[in-house]
């Protein structure tokens, strides 16, 4: 692969609490740069996002529920839908986690249910939060997914306590199929783990080393608590 098409498959990611207008103006010129997919930033900096990026290729895009997924579901919807209205093509919603460690499963499905409602024809993407689910738990997560009309599951917020692995990923592939987008997250700071990571099926990247990856060089990731973006 080399790094046009690698760059087209990254969401370009700053999600820390003291990011900075200036440092997501540079995240949206480095994204135009390089031909990132989209940019992924907190719904603070959305509107500068979406306006940095006006008459570019390159999607701004933005999360829901985040980092927790604990969020009652019409807060999840209204956030959802008010972020569509302010421009994200794309939404990066978590999983009821909590919701899923119970069992669950019907209240996590109207969670995600509520949020592909509200943002009508623009895509959503469901965090599973991996580090924190068995691989039964990964199962019914992309099932949910896949019933409430999500477009994507993804692994990690970035805030966990780990990020994604081809296991996961090969997992989460062998749920949803071909039917969603499986997007990985979380820890991809080089070339080869992000390779890694399409070799095991994932069709969408979340980094904030993108240019290091792109260049073929290691980078250190900035975008989470533990800074597995």
């Amino acid at each position: 692969m080399d790094a046009a098409s690698l760059a087209a498959m990254i969401d370009h990611t700053l999600l820390k609490a003291e990011a900075t207008e200036a440092q997501v103006r540079k995240l949206c010129a480095e994204a135009i740069e390089h031909g990132f997919y989209s940019v992924c930033v907190n719904p603070r900096w959305l509107p500068l996002a979406v306006q940095c990026l006006a008459h570019t290729t390159v999607l701004p895009i933005t999360v829901v529920g985040f980092p927790l997924g604990a969020s009652l579901a019409g807060a999840k919807a209204r956030e959802a839908q008010e972020a569509v209205q302010a421009g994200a093509k794309e939404i990066d919603m978590v999983l009821d986690v909590g919701g899923a460690k119970s069992g669950l499963w019907a209240e996590v499905q109207r969670d995600i249910r509520e949020v592909v409602v509200a943002c009508g024809d623009t895509p959503v993407k469901v965090i599973l939060e991996t580090c924190y689910l068995t691989d039964d738990d990964i199962r019914e997560a992309c099932r949910a997914a896949v019933a409430a009309g999500a477009r994507f599951v993804k692994t990690s917020t970035g805030f966990g306590s780990a990020g994604a692995t081809p296991a996961h990923i090969q997992l989460m592939r062998s749920c949803v199929g071909n039917d969603l987008g499986v997007k990985a997250s979380g820890g991809i700071r080089d070339t080869a783990t992000a390779l890694a990571l399409v070799a095991a099926g994932a069709s969408r990247l979340g980094c904030s080393a993108s240019v290091a990856i792109v260049q073929g060089t290691a980078g250190s990731g900035s975008g989470g608590a533990h800074g597995l973006y």
